[in-house]
């Protein structure tokens, strides 16, 4: 079976055209080689899928026919991604959480005294 037609059987992806465009731009990784979207995989391959600036490691335990519901994606495949990579995710939505977009309503008091800080030393 195709990798990308795998990625979107076992639900890795919504559609199989954007997991055919991860591949395309590099972002599975097939044994640790990149991968055209047209590459077979076969049981026993460990793939890597570079999601939402997490990097999942699988092993392909087999091959489905179609895709598969969410909770029998794990006969197909063996998830053996580190739990580190989840922890730097949450580590960088709080990161976010914490500054406001550029440009979205007025400036806070600490916003307002950095202006005028930056201002005044120039000045």
């Amino acid at each position: 079976m195709r990798i990308d037609k795998y990625l979107w059987c076992t639900r890795y992806f919504k559609t199989r055209s954007i997991a055919t465009e991860a591949c395309k731009k590099g972002h599975v990784k097939l044994n640790r080689a990149n991968v055209k979207p047209s590459k077979d995989v076969f049981s026993g391959e460990k793939l890597m899928i570079r999601k939402n600036q997490i990097n999942y490691e699988l092993i392909v335990l087999g091959v489905p026919k179609n895709r598969v519901g969410a909770k029998l994606v794990d006969i197909y495949r063996k998830d053996i991604t580190p739990e580190t990579a989840f922890d730097n995710q949450d580590l960088l939505k709080y990161s976010k959480d914490y500054y406001r977009k550029k440009g979205a309503g007025r400036p806070t008091k600490k916003d307002r005294r950095d202006i005028d800080g930056y201002t005044d030393e120039e000045g």
